[in-house]
């Protein structure tokens, strides 16, 4: 359930009518807002969508029979953890409005399935850094990849930048205690994370009991890494300036995957930062030359 409009996920009326109408069974939840910066600056916001709507809709679901629930959480709810990877039972510690508003959820959602009535079962997928566009090799197969406007995610707007989109990457603090000063981030394929939530749907509809699962590859890539990167797979020295730090930004995390693989059988295919980066490109260089 995307958000077009983000509040129709709390409206209790609209969400009735359409479990009623299609007897909806299970929900996968997207509709989140997402941008660390802005919920620094618009606590309220993230607040009413990530946490309020979302609240109604699990309770407007669960209400009429929904019995699952897949939600987009993300590894903010860590903040700035002690040591990598980090592990599913590491303390949660958000920094930032979206990550707590994130948790928040995470955390209700537990206390609901400990109630001995409460009908619906969930799975948490806390999402790492999800980059790239679809990979196909088909002719006939219209690729599908971001198209946000105004997007923040790196890879995102260094592929804008590397078509001309944009003048310049903006690099948000070059002192962070990592190899290179930059942040370091687990990047993973838009493809892989859209198969970790069929196979969580599959384990809850198949009996699986509630459980949070981290989707990452294990390991992470500087700022400054992906830059280079996309410069490689681009052919384009794009310009870039760096800028102090930002509110919100860890220094560093990538994931543990280990409970994901061994529980829903999750075979990451597309685990390559040159692959994350060149699809990423090519959806944004085809995307701008037949639809601007």
């Amino acid at each position: 359930m995307g958000h077009s409009k983000g509040y129709r996920i709390g409206d209790v009326q609209i969400v009735s009518d359409l479990i009623k109408r299609y007897d909806i069974k299970s929900i996968i939840h997207f509709a989140a807002h997402l941008e660390v910066e802005e919920s620094t600056r618009l606590p309220i916001k993230y607040y009413r969508n990530n946490f309020i709507n979302t609240l109604n809709l699990i309770e407007t679901a669960s209400n009429l029979g929904v019995k699952n629930f897949i939600f987009s959480s993300t590894c903010a709810v860590y903040g700035t953890p002690e040591k990598m990877p980090v592990t599913e039972n590491f303390l949660r510690n958000p920094i930032s409005p979206y990550g707590k508003s994130k948790m928040m959820i995470e955390l209700l959602l537990e206390d609901l399935i400990s109630t001995k009535n409460f009908p619906m079962k969930y799975v948490s997928l806390r999402y790492f850094n999800v980059a790239g566009a679809r990979v196909t090799n088909e002719k006939n197969l219209t690729r599908l990849g971001q198209a946000t406007p105004r997007a923040t995610q790196l890879v995102k707007v260094s592929a804008e930048v590397a078509i001309g989109k944009r003048e310049k990457l903006m690099v948000f603090g070059t002192d962070y205690p990592t190899k290179d000063g930059t942040c370091i981030r687990d990047y993973i394929h838009v493809d892989d994370l859209a198969h970790a939530h069929v196979l969580a749907l599959n384990y809850l509809e198949n009996g699986g009991k509630s459980d949070i699962f981290n989707c990452g590859y294990g390991y992470g890539f500087s700022v400054k890494e992906v830059i280079s990167k996309m410069k490689e797979v681009s052919n384009v020295d794009f310009f870039v300036e760096y800028v102090p730090r930002r509110a919100g930004d860890a220094v560093g995390i990538y994931a543990e995957p280990s409970k994901i693989k061994n529980i829903l059988g999750w075979k990451p295919k597309y685990a390559d930062l040159g692959l994350i980066c060149k699809t990423a490109f090519e959806w944004d260089r085809d995307w701008e030359r037949i639809y601007s």
